[in-house]
């Protein structure tokens, strides 16, 4: 089992790399974890930047005393991967992020598709887009990442047609008339954009506008996946097939 992993913002240590992780995430890791002298911990800021530590001791409920000696960074994988999810109902839109994050995907960049039934205005969106950011920084602890999926504001067909317009491979899934996304030829490097639809389908007039941004229909398979499992079964696909699996 791979050491648990903790947020810090700051990976400044004192006298002898002694660092003192504490406030929600020291009293996880004390109360919750009950971690112990001796035990392995790996500190991250969610970025790319990391430290893996030793436990020396606990104080109090909240305060994990570790051993820090250095610090390092991982770099951005290559090619990136993004995925455009279309708003779903309930909550099926944190269970994408989890599962797309625990996968491995760079981005998500939540979509309001003309057949979304939700639709994220006010507060109410606010909040949502809150969970997602919430659930993918606690699905990248749990996965072991230091490197978390960034979760964008919510973007129009029109910003997403631009995302499109932009990246090295562009695409959307869609069963009907469409060329395999197991065969499609894949870019080394760069950045792969894919547009995951609502539970209704991306619109005639959606798949007009992506197609004018460069972006290919492509199918996954001969079975009708949910939107909230889609873009986690193309993402792992993606992933094999540009050797960031290997």
């Amino acid at each position: 089992m791979t050491a648990p992993v903790f947020v810090v913002e700051d990976f400044t240590a004192g006298a002898g790399g002694r660092y003192v992780l504490d406030g929600p995430e020291g009293r996880h890791a004390v109360s919750v974890k009950r971690l112990r002298a001796g035990e392995d911990v790996v500190l991250t800021d969610g970025a790319g930047r990391w430290a893996e530590c030793v436990v020396l001791d606990t104080e109090g409920k909240d305060r994990l005393v570790v051993q820090m000696d250095s610090v390092a960074e991982e770099p951005e994988q290559s090619p990136r991967i993004t995925v455009v999810q279309a708003l779903p109902k309930g909550d099926r839109g944190e269970l994408a992020v989890e599962t797309m994050t625990e996968t491995g995907v760079d981005a998500v960049v939540p979509w309001t598709a003309s057949r979304c039934i939700t639709q994220w205005k006010g507060d109410r969106g606010l909040k949502a887009l809150a969970k997602w950011r919430a659930t993918a920084r606690e699905a990248g602890k749990q996965s072991r990442r230091v490197r978390f999926p960034e979760v964008a504001d919510a973007a129009s067909t029109k910003q997403v047609a631009a995302l499109l317009a932009g990246a090295d491979f562009a695409a959307v899934l869609h069963e009907e008339g469409s060329e395999p996304l197991a065969t499609a030829e894949l870019p080394a490097a760069g950045h792969i954009v894919l547009v995951v639809g609502p539970e209704g389908g991306v619109s005639p007039d959606e798949l007009t506008a992506f197609a004018g941004a460069g972006a290919k229909p492509y199918r996954l398979g001969r079975s009708v996946l949910r939107t909230s499992t889609a873009g986690t079964a193309a993402t792992a696909l993606l992933l094999g097939r540009t050797g960031r699996w290997s």
